[in-house]
């Protein structure tokens, strides 16, 4: 079962609500994405746990609606 890109975005900016989210299809089948996500949450925290971060609010969809999804996170420029 595919994941449209709005609901990707929807859940992440869920979890963390000041996030500017961008999403690209990268194949065109809705499984395999890119996401760029910038949040202030992440400031301080290393890319492994930013990645975390917005794995958990994907609240389980990589193992079941998305097989792939190359993430890039940063907090925001001061």
């Amino acid at each position: 079962m595919a994941m449209q890109a709005g609901e990707i975005e929807k859940l992440i900016k869920a979890a963390l609500p000041d996030a500017t989210v961008t999403i690209r299809d990268l194949a065109g089948d809705g499984d395999h994405y890119a996401a760029h996500v910038v949040s202030e949450s992440f400031r301080g925290k290393g890319r492994v746990q930013q990645h975390q971060i917005v794995y958990a609010a994907l609240k389980g969809a990589m193992d079941k609606q998305l097989h792939a999804l190359a993430l890039t996170t940063a907090a925001p420029s001061s």
